[in-house]
Protein backbone atom coordinates (compact mmCIF):
# COMPACT_ATOMS: atom_id res chain seq x y z
CA UNK A 1 0.00 0.00 0.00
CA UNK A 2 3.06 2.48 0.78
CA UNK A 3 4.85 1.84 -2.19
CA UNK A 4 1.68 2.45 -4.17
CA UNK A 5 1.47 5.63 -2.17
CA UNK A 6 4.67 6.62 -3.09
CA UNK A 7 4.18 5.95 -6.92
CA UNK A 8 1.49 8.09 -7.05
CA UNK A 9 3.10 10.84 -5.21
CA UNK A 10 6.27 10.75 -7.59
CA UNK A 11 3.82 10.51 -10.70
CA UNK A 12 2.11 13.86 -9.67
CA UNK A 13 5.09 15.12 -8.92
CA UNK A 14 6.57 14.70 -12.44
CA UNK A 15 3.11 15.73 -14.12
CA UNK A 16 3.71 18.74 -12.06
CA UNK A 17 7.22 19.55 -13.11
CA UNK A 18 6.49 18.92 -17.20
CA UNK A 19 3.10 21.32 -16.59
CA UNK A 20 5.81 23.97 -15.08
CA UNK A 21 8.54 23.44 -17.85
CA UNK A 22 5.71 24.03 -20.25
CA UNK A 23 4.29 26.46 -19.27
CA UNK A 24 7.83 28.25 -18.60
CA UNK A 25 8.23 27.14 -22.05
CA UNK A 26 5.39 29.09 -23.47
CA UNK A 27 6.13 32.06 -21.52
CA UNK A 28 9.69 32.61 -22.98
CA UNK A 29 8.46 32.44 -26.42
CA UNK A 30 5.81 34.57 -25.95
CA UNK A 31 2.73 32.08 -26.82
CA UNK A 32 0.96 33.68 -24.17
CA UNK A 33 0.14 37.35 -23.15
CA UNK A 34 1.60 38.61 -26.70
CA UNK A 35 -0.80 39.24 -29.60
CA UNK A 36 1.52 39.03 -32.87
CA UNK A 37 1.63 40.37 -36.61
CA UNK A 38 2.98 38.57 -39.55
CA UNK A 39 4.77 39.81 -42.62
CA UNK A 40 6.79 38.46 -45.79
CA UNK A 41 9.90 39.20 -47.25
CA UNK A 42 11.42 38.10 -50.33
CA UNK A 43 15.55 37.40 -50.73
CA UNK A 44 17.44 35.93 -53.99
CA UNK A 45 19.45 33.98 -51.01
CA UNK A 46 18.46 32.94 -47.35
CA UNK A 47 21.63 33.42 -45.55
CA UNK A 48 20.98 29.93 -43.93
CA UNK A 49 17.94 31.20 -42.67
CA UNK A 50 15.57 28.29 -40.82
CA UNK A 51 12.34 27.70 -39.36
CA UNK A 52 12.59 29.56 -35.39
CA UNK A 53 15.60 32.29 -36.16
CA UNK A 54 15.53 35.55 -34.25
CA UNK A 55 13.75 38.54 -35.18
CA UNK A 56 15.48 41.95 -34.09
CA UNK A 57 14.32 45.23 -34.37
CA UNK A 58 17.53 47.22 -35.34
CA UNK A 59 20.03 45.75 -34.16
CA UNK A 60 18.03 45.78 -30.50
CA UNK A 61 16.20 43.40 -28.90
CA UNK A 62 14.59 40.24 -29.92
CA UNK A 63 11.08 40.73 -31.24
CA UNK A 64 10.08 37.65 -33.06
CA UNK A 65 11.07 34.60 -34.75
CA UNK A 66 11.23 33.34 -38.49
CA UNK A 67 7.87 30.49 -38.55
CA UNK A 68 8.34 29.65 -42.46
CA UNK A 69 10.55 29.50 -45.42
CA UNK A 70 9.43 28.61 -48.93
CA UNK A 71 10.33 28.84 -52.75
CA UNK A 72 8.03 31.93 -54.11
CA UNK A 73 6.06 29.48 -56.42
CA UNK A 74 5.97 32.76 -58.91
CA UNK A 75 9.32 33.55 -59.13
CA UNK A 76 11.72 29.88 -58.07
CA UNK A 77 14.70 32.51 -58.29
CA UNK A 78 13.39 34.18 -54.53
CA UNK A 79 12.86 32.48 -50.78
CA UNK A 80 9.85 33.83 -49.26
CA UNK A 81 10.22 34.01 -45.29
CA UNK A 82 7.26 34.52 -43.34
CA UNK A 83 7.94 35.69 -40.05
CA UNK A 84 5.90 37.44 -36.48
CA UNK A 85 6.74 40.01 -34.17
CA UNK A 86 5.03 41.91 -31.61
CA UNK A 87 2.13 43.37 -32.68
CA UNK A 88 2.97 47.14 -30.52
CA UNK A 89 6.28 47.03 -33.03
CA UNK A 90 6.74 50.18 -35.07
CA UNK A 91 6.44 48.33 -38.87
CA UNK A 92 5.97 50.72 -41.08
CA UNK A 93 4.93 50.49 -44.85
CA UNK A 94 8.41 51.69 -45.89
CA UNK A 95 10.63 49.51 -43.39
CA UNK A 96 12.69 47.15 -44.76
CA UNK A 97 14.29 43.63 -43.72
CA UNK A 98 18.04 42.50 -44.28
CA UNK A 99 19.48 39.38 -43.06
CA UNK A 100 22.57 40.30 -40.67
CA UNK A 101 24.82 38.87 -38.07
CA UNK A 102 25.67 40.07 -34.39
CA UNK A 103 29.38 38.54 -35.30
CA UNK A 104 31.45 37.29 -38.02
CA UNK A 105 30.86 33.80 -36.51
CA UNK A 106 27.78 34.16 -34.87
CA UNK A 107 23.89 33.11 -36.42
CA UNK A 108 22.38 34.90 -38.84
CA UNK A 109 18.86 36.52 -38.13
CA UNK A 110 16.44 38.40 -39.50
CA UNK A 111 16.52 42.76 -39.07
CA UNK A 112 13.61 44.59 -38.91
CA UNK A 113 14.78 49.12 -40.12
CA UNK A 114 12.62 51.04 -38.53
CA UNK A 115 10.90 53.36 -41.63
CA UNK A 116 9.88 57.21 -41.55
CA UNK A 117 7.96 58.45 -39.04
CA UNK A 118 5.41 60.09 -41.36
CA UNK A 119 4.64 56.78 -42.99
CA UNK A 120 1.74 54.47 -42.07
CA UNK A 121 1.74 51.77 -39.75
CA UNK A 122 1.99 48.26 -41.96
CA UNK A 123 -0.82 46.13 -42.02
CA UNK A 124 -0.86 42.33 -41.00
CA UNK A 125 0.34 40.20 -43.91
CA UNK A 126 2.15 42.89 -45.59
CA UNK A 127 5.10 42.42 -47.71
CA UNK A 128 8.03 44.33 -46.71
CA UNK A 129 10.78 45.53 -48.75
CA UNK A 130 14.37 43.65 -48.60
CA UNK A 131 17.97 44.31 -49.09
CA UNK A 132 19.97 41.34 -50.56
CA UNK A 133 22.49 39.33 -48.19
CA UNK A 134 25.85 39.77 -48.87
CA UNK A 135 27.99 36.01 -48.02
CA UNK A 136 31.54 35.63 -47.32
CA UNK A 137 31.40 33.60 -50.69
CA UNK A 138 30.26 36.87 -52.17
CA UNK A 139 32.35 39.30 -50.92
CA UNK A 140 35.73 36.86 -51.60
CA UNK A 141 34.13 36.88 -55.81
CA UNK A 142 33.86 40.68 -55.19
CA UNK A 143 37.70 40.92 -53.78
CA UNK A 144 39.29 39.06 -56.86
CA UNK A 145 37.23 40.99 -58.95
CA UNK A 146 38.85 44.06 -57.83
CA UNK A 147 42.27 42.23 -56.97
CA UNK A 148 43.10 43.15 -60.66
CA UNK A 149 41.99 46.19 -61.30
CA UNK A 150 44.15 47.11 -57.57
CA UNK A 151 47.07 45.49 -59.04
CA UNK A 152 47.03 47.52 -62.21
CA UNK A 153 46.44 50.61 -60.26
CA UNK A 154 49.57 49.89 -58.58
CA UNK A 155 51.46 49.84 -61.11
CA UNK A 156 50.29 52.80 -62.25
CA UNK A 157 50.71 54.63 -59.28
CA UNK A 158 54.22 53.22 -59.92
CA UNK A 159 54.82 54.46 -62.79
CA UNK A 160 53.35 58.16 -61.69
CA UNK A 161 55.68 58.14 -59.43
CA UNK A 162 58.41 57.39 -61.21
CA UNK A 163 57.51 59.89 -63.57
CA UNK A 164 57.38 62.32 -60.33
CA UNK A 165 60.92 61.42 -59.19
CA UNK A 166 62.14 62.52 -62.61
CA UNK A 167 59.99 65.45 -62.69
CA UNK A 168 61.43 66.11 -59.52
CA UNK A 169 65.18 65.77 -60.69
CA UNK A 170 64.34 68.09 -63.62
CA UNK A 171 63.50 70.66 -61.29
CA UNK A 172 66.10 70.70 -59.21
CA UNK A 173 68.61 71.02 -62.09
CA UNK A 174 66.50 73.51 -63.53
CA UNK A 175 67.23 75.43 -60.03
CA UNK A 176 70.85 74.76 -59.60
CA UNK A 177 73.10 77.69 -58.48
CA UNK A 178 73.83 79.16 -62.15
CA UNK A 179 70.31 79.21 -63.28
CA UNK A 180 69.43 80.97 -59.69
CA UNK A 181 71.80 83.50 -60.61
CA UNK A 182 70.82 83.89 -64.13
CA UNK A 183 67.07 84.15 -62.43
CA UNK A 184 68.42 86.93 -59.79
CA UNK A 185 70.07 88.46 -62.43
CA UNK A 186 67.04 88.47 -65.33
CA UNK A 187 65.20 90.29 -62.33
CA UNK A 188 67.24 92.34 -61.60
CA UNK A 189 67.45 94.00 -65.01
CA UNK A 190 63.79 93.77 -65.35
CA UNK A 191 63.79 95.90 -62.43
CA UNK A 192 65.71 98.31 -63.53
CA UNK A 193 63.62 98.43 -66.88
CA UNK A 194 60.77 99.02 -64.81
CA UNK A 195 62.13 101.96 -63.00
CA UNK A 196 64.00 103.71 -65.93
CA UNK A 197 60.75 103.21 -68.34
CA UNK A 198 57.95 104.35 -65.23
CA UNK A 199 57.85 107.87 -66.32
CA UNK A 200 56.93 106.72 -70.24
CA UNK A 201 54.53 104.91 -68.62
CA UNK A 202 53.20 107.15 -66.27
CA UNK A 203 52.92 110.03 -69.34
CA UNK A 204 51.57 106.70 -71.75
CA UNK A 205 49.12 106.04 -68.94
CA UNK A 206 47.97 110.04 -68.66
CA UNK A 207 47.71 110.28 -72.67
CA UNK A 208 45.09 106.90 -72.11
CA UNK A 209 43.07 109.02 -69.90
CA UNK A 210 42.95 112.47 -71.99
CA UNK A 211 41.90 109.95 -74.86
CA UNK A 212 39.41 109.01 -72.92
CA UNK A 213 38.11 112.15 -71.39
CA UNK A 214 37.81 112.83 -75.16
CA UNK A 215 36.11 109.59 -76.40
CA UNK A 216 33.24 110.44 -73.70
CA UNK A 217 31.93 113.51 -75.81
CA UNK A 218 31.73 111.28 -79.06
CA UNK A 219 30.23 108.56 -77.39
CA UNK A 220 27.55 110.65 -76.20
CA UNK A 221 26.78 111.93 -79.56
CA UNK A 222 27.22 108.65 -80.90
CA UNK A 223 24.34 106.98 -78.18
CA UNK A 224 22.05 110.50 -79.56
CA UNK A 225 22.42 109.33 -83.07
CA UNK A 226 21.40 106.15 -82.35
CA UNK A 227 18.40 107.08 -80.40
CA UNK A 228 17.54 109.51 -83.32
CA UNK A 229 18.19 106.47 -85.88
CA UNK A 230 15.95 104.43 -83.66
CA UNK A 231 13.31 106.57 -83.73
CA UNK A 232 13.63 107.32 -87.50
CA UNK A 233 13.18 102.98 -88.24
CA UNK A 234 10.12 103.17 -85.58
CA UNK A 235 8.80 106.20 -87.70
CA UNK A 236 9.03 104.13 -90.76
CA UNK A 237 8.12 101.15 -89.72
CA UNK A 238 4.91 102.92 -88.48
CA UNK A 239 4.37 104.78 -91.70
CA UNK A 240 4.46 101.24 -93.36
CA UNK A 241 2.02 99.73 -91.23
CA UNK A 242 -0.37 103.03 -92.13
CA UNK A 243 0.37 102.61 -95.77
CA UNK A 244 0.78 99.30 -96.02
CA UNK A 245 -2.29 98.58 -98.43
CA UNK A 246 -1.09 101.00 -100.76
CA UNK A 247 2.95 100.24 -100.75
CA UNK A 248 1.16 96.82 -101.92
CA UNK A 249 -0.93 98.44 -104.65
CA UNK A 250 1.81 100.49 -105.57
CA UNK A 251 4.28 97.57 -105.72
CA UNK A 252 1.67 95.29 -107.49
CA UNK A 253 1.49 98.25 -110.59
CA UNK A 254 5.03 98.40 -110.18
CA UNK A 255 5.28 95.24 -111.23
CA UNK A 256 2.68 94.92 -113.96
CA UNK A 257 4.18 98.49 -116.10
CA UNK A 258 7.79 96.24 -115.54
CA UNK A 259 5.77 93.16 -117.31
CA UNK A 260 4.22 95.44 -119.91
CA UNK A 261 7.33 96.84 -120.23
CA UNK A 262 9.06 93.37 -120.88
CA UNK A 263 6.33 92.48 -123.57
CA UNK A 264 6.77 95.74 -125.45
CA UNK A 265 10.65 95.25 -125.79
CA UNK A 266 10.09 91.61 -126.70
CA UNK A 267 7.80 92.89 -129.21
CA UNK A 268 10.25 95.68 -130.17
CA UNK A 269 13.27 92.98 -130.80
CA UNK A 270 10.55 90.76 -132.76
CA UNK A 271 9.59 93.64 -135.21
CA UNK A 272 13.57 94.55 -135.65
CA UNK A 273 14.57 90.59 -136.06
CA UNK A 274 12.16 90.72 -138.75
CA UNK A 275 12.42 93.90 -140.48
CA UNK A 276 15.56 94.02 -139.95
CA UNK A 277 17.14 93.55 -143.83
CA UNK A 278 14.23 96.46 -144.81
CA UNK A 279 15.59 98.55 -141.61
CA UNK A 280 19.31 98.03 -143.48
CA UNK A 281 17.68 99.00 -147.10
CA UNK A 282 16.52 102.04 -146.40
CA UNK A 283 19.25 103.42 -144.01
CA UNK A 284 21.39 102.59 -147.13
CA UNK A 285 18.81 104.61 -149.47
CA UNK A 286 19.29 107.45 -146.55
CA UNK A 287 23.20 106.98 -147.03
CA UNK A 288 22.45 107.61 -151.07
CA UNK A 289 20.44 110.43 -150.46
CA UNK A 290 22.26 111.88 -147.74
CA UNK A 291 25.43 111.46 -150.51
CA UNK A 292 23.19 112.93 -153.77
CA UNK A 293 22.28 115.95 -151.11
CA UNK A 294 25.75 116.83 -150.24
CA UNK A 295 26.77 116.74 -153.65
CA UNK A 296 24.10 118.91 -154.78
CA UNK A 297 24.96 121.39 -152.12
CA UNK A 298 28.84 121.33 -152.94
CA UNK A 299 27.36 122.23 -156.69
CA UNK A 300 25.18 125.09 -155.52
CA UNK A 301 28.14 126.47 -153.49
CA UNK A 302 30.31 126.59 -156.50
CA UNK A 303 27.98 127.17 -159.54
CA UNK A 304 25.04 128.87 -158.24
CA UNK A 305 24.27 129.77 -161.73
CA UNK A 306 23.14 126.47 -162.28
CA UNK A 307 19.92 127.18 -160.79
CA UNK A 308 18.92 129.36 -163.73
CA UNK A 309 20.44 128.24 -166.32
CA UNK A 310 22.31 124.81 -168.20
CA UNK A 311 25.05 124.01 -166.52
CA UNK A 312 26.72 122.82 -169.76
CA UNK A 313 25.92 125.71 -172.06
CA UNK A 314 25.12 124.69 -176.05
CA UNK A 315 28.40 124.63 -178.02
CA UNK A 316 28.61 128.39 -180.04
CA UNK A 317 28.61 127.96 -183.55
CA UNK A 318 30.96 130.93 -185.46
CA UNK A 319 28.44 133.69 -186.87
CA UNK A 320 25.70 133.21 -184.16
CA UNK A 321 24.79 135.89 -181.37
CA UNK A 322 24.75 134.74 -178.39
Amino acid sequence: MQSKREQALVGLFVLAAAAVLLATVFAISGAFGRSTKTYHAFFPFAGGLESGAQVRYSGGPKVGRVERLRIDPQDPARIEITFTVQSELPVKTDSRVKIMSMSPLGDNHLEVLPGSAKAAPAGDGSVLASENYVDFNALTQQLNEVAPKAQQLLETLNARATELKVTVERVNDLLNVQNRANLSSALANTRGMIEEDRPLVHSTLQHINSVSEKLEPLLVDFRKTSEEANKAIDHIDSLVGENRADIRQAVSELRRTLTNMTDLTAHLNQTLDVNSENIDELLDNFRHVSENLKEFTATIKSRPYTLIRSSTPREHKPGERP
